[in-house]
């Protein structure tokens, strides 16, 4: 099972307010029973707000149902359906959708009304196209698309760069992943020729206790056995027994394959790996702008 979209809580809420005042808190639970969901699925958590999926799904939905005035609030943080409500219940008994609630008279405005008290969240803005996402998960989305694209363009851009300046960059994420340090007292690029088949040589940590071997190519085609086996050889003259091998490309299965069967430690970053750790380390990226999304603190007003 899977956990159901807010829309599709609609009407199992505005149910369970036809029987008793609810809670979102209160009621995460029986929803939860209701479709069946597993315990992975009950304490799956947002990357926006760390709320529960099931729960900031709950919050929506209400909102959506005191908004259409299907929901009243009758103490703090509760709320019981509404005779409208009711009716509702009646007139759509097998679901309800968000062009139900827009057919109701003043949905327009109660969104347009820039302070209202509501069950979840304060809202200002009117519904998007996303119409099966809560505004938190549409956030998400908006911010995935942005990843991919930036993603995209730092591989094209990687693609084009001098190899040693390459090299260069690959040295400077691992350090910034917290291997040895600064850059002077942790990581060198080896020398432009005679490398023998290592680019680049970083200490594991501040102290030196270890060093890791690098090697960075930048690739369009993809990497095969043979340039791994021979990283791996390069890893045995050095009397090595850790390497990290980062390319533009991909590997090919029986590279990533031979990678996993020699007795070295062997790591394998892709292109699209290496992007993901350039924006998480803020290498070679920059932010341009900051939003803070924020939610009402429960525990305050409970206090």
């Amino acid at each position: 099972m899977t956990i159901p979209n807010y829309q599709q809580l609609l009407r199992p809420v505005l149910q369970l307010s036809s029987v008793k005042p609810i809670t979102r808190r209160g009621i995460v639970a029986e929803i939860a029973d209701l479709f069946n969901l597993s315990e992975e699925e009950r304490t799956r958590r947002t990357p926006s707000d760390g709320d529960t999926y099931i729960g900031n799904r709950l919050g929506w939905a209400m909102t959506h149902l005191y908004k259409g005035k299907l929901l009243t609030k009758v103490e703090k943080a509760t709320y019981a359906i509404t005779p409208f409500g009711q009716e509702f219940l009646l007139r759509n008994p097998t679901e309800i959708s968000k062009s139900n609630l827009e057919e109701i008279d003043g949905w327009e405005e109660a969104w347009n009304t820039k302070k209202t008290i509501v069950p979840h969240v304060q809202i200002e803005a009117k519904n998007s196209s996303m119409d099966l996402q809560s505004p938190s998960e549409q956030i998400e989305t908006a911010m995935d698309v942005l990843q991919q694209a930036l993603k995209a363009e730092l591989l094209e851009t990687l693609k084009t760069v001098d190899p040693y300046f390459f090299e260069q960059i690959v040295i400077d994420v691992l350090v910034a992943m917290g291997y040895g340090g600064s850059k002077a007292e942790a990581a060198q690029v080896t020398q432009r020729s005679n490398d023998g088949g290592i680019d680049g040589i970083i200490n594991e940590d501040r102290l030196g206790l270890d060093v890791i071997y690098v090697q960075a190519k930048r690739y369009q085609a993809n990497i095969g056995r043979v340039e791994v086996q021979s990283f791996v050889g390069a890893l045995a003259g050095h009397q090595a027994n850790k390497g990290i091998f980062i390319t533009t490309s991909n590997f090919n299965d029986n590279a990533i394959a031979y990678a996993k069967s020699v007795a070295q430690k062997l790591i394998l970053i892709n292109g699209e790996r290496l992007a993901e750790l350039m924006i998480e380390f803020n290498v070679g990226v920059s932010a341009v702008q900051t939003i803070t999304v924020k939610r009402l603190d429960s525990d305050y007003f409970d206090s």
